[in-house]
């Protein structure tokens, strides 16, 4: 990991700056207390930095992940290469090297509100001044003035990595969801003027039309639907997963325009006029991003429903013509029927974290902070619905993938690549635990993503 020089230049500009300015009037988090104690002046500002760092990296909660860590250092990177928050480069420099080693700091689960994950930044900063543990050896240690303690703090970025490592997993299985209800579309037979252009101007938005357009692709065939209408669950899909996809859309141009933003409190811009160059603001409020996680989340929680409807009509012989539950033949055979309630239980954990986290409020430090975003709440939620939404479409990728081979007829061409990539599910239909092929049916899903073609 290399900072660039004109990254490393604006946040050198960004601190000369700083300091202009700090010489002149007090500046928070600099001069002065933080929260409630914004209009104490402080005796020495080196020592209240530090001691700073110290109070702030106060935590609970079991260590995050490397890969959640490793996500929250570059953003962090490249967030103060942006040049708004007056610290030195030689933080820049130091964060870097923190992350080229792979000199991960522990940062605990608890402690962050949406306002700033004060605790894992302040963890990060001890760890890259030498008191806090590392996963490996870091190279150098850093230090941090007065300038430089809060500004690293300022910052959501362990909120914005965890919302980034969200939105790639969601978005992937999203994808790989239409593919696998374009399976169960062939194995019921169902009727493509769903999908048609004339629903792409019954339903005028960007996600839907995509859904139709990889639909139409995926299910072309000559052969007559079975019905005059499908199920809700084929009928609306692309009404479902097309707002999911708006929806995750919408999310990640918040996520990018964030990550590359220079909000800390205050903002240090050097390429403003000196009277404007300073400023004391709210962009720490991470209103925008709880939302958009919100919003994504639920809808991507709407379209659970659908799986379990395209589930309940994979197992049900008037729809596919096969034994009840695509059970083997003999009588009262089981089947995939527990299939069912494995996607339930998914399900019901995904629209557990559905519950919008922008809810939630809060007032802190004697009375002056008196609200937050819990976009950090927001954002564990996002990670928490990706495991398990990606186990319930699993579920139908399995009873979908029995019933075409059951009834050995030949699907779409668009269809073929699919069932190829599929060829490592199990074949038996003998009543038997299926954890296995639900975990093969998992890791089955992001090649499945990529029949789409391209993201975006």
């Amino acid at each position: 990991m290399e900072l660039a020089e004109a990254g490393r230049k604006r946040a050198a500009d960004s601190y000369r700056v700083a300091a202009e300015i700090s010489a002149q009037r007090p500046v928070y988090g600099r001069s002065t207390g933080v929260g409630a104690n914004r209009g104490v002046p402080v005796d020495d500002p080196g020592v209240h930095a530090v001691s700073l760092l110290r109070s702030h990296a106060t935590a609970a909660g079991p260590v995050r992940s490397a890969e959640r860590i490793r996500a929250m250092l570059v953003i962090r990177l490249n967030q103060l290469a942006a040049g708004g928050s007056g610290a030195d480069p030689s933080v820049l420099d130091g964060l870097a090297a923190m992350i080229q080693a792979d000199a991960l700091p522990a940062v605990r689960e608890h402690g962050g509100i949406g306002t700033g994950d004060l605790s894992a930044l302040a963890t990060t900063a001890l760890a890259l001044m030498g008191e806090g543990p590392t996963s490996t050896p870091l190279p150098s240690i850093t230090g941090f003035s007065a300038h430089d303690a809060l500004p690293f703090l300022s910052s959501n970025a362990a909120t914005l990595a965890d919302a980034a490592l969200a939105f790639v997993d969601l978005e992937e299985t999203i994808r790989a969801a239409v593919v696998v209800a374009a399976l169960t579309f062939a194995a019921v037979d169902g009727n493509r003027e769903a999908f048609s252009a004339a629903a792409d101007r019954a339903t005028p938005f960007a996600g839907a039309r995509q859904v139709n357009t990889w639909l139409r692709a995926l299910t072309a065939t000559d052969l007559p639907p079975a019905r005059i209408q499908d199920p809700l669950g084929l009928r609306v899909l692309p009404q479902s997963q097309g707002a999911a996809l708006d929806s995750l859309r919408e999310l990640s141009a918040t996520i990018v325009r964030m990550v590359n933003a220079p909000s800390e409190n205050p903002v240090l811009l050097s390429d403003e006029p000196v009277d404007a160059a300073l400023a004391h603001h709210g962009g720490f409020h991470a209103s925008y991003l709880q939302m958009a996680l919100d919003s994504a989340v639920l809808g991507v929680a709407q379209t659970g429903q659908l799986v379990l409807g395209r589930l309940a009509a994979l197992i049900e012989p008037s729809f596919t013509g096969l034994a009840p539950f695509l059970g083997d033949g003999f009588a009262g055979a089981s089947g995939v029927m527990i299939l069912e309630y494995v996607a339930a239980s998914a399900l019901a954990e995904v629209r557990a974290a559905a519950t919008p986290a922008g809810l939630q409020s809060v007032t802190l430090s004697r009375g002056v902070e008196e609200d937050a975003s819990f976009a950090s709440l927001a954002a564990r939620q996002a990670l928490t619905a990706t495991g398990n939404y990606r186990t319930l479409v699993a579920c139908e990728l399995l009873a979908a993938v029995r019933a075409l081979r059951m009834q050995a007829r030949t699907v779409p061409s668009g269809l073929r690549p699919v069932l190829e990539l599929c060829e490592d599910l199990p074949r038996s239909t003998v009543d038997r635990d299926l954890t296995p092929d639900v975990d093969v049916a998992v890791a089955l899903l992001p090649a499945l993503a990529t029949i789409l073609g391209e993201a975006g």
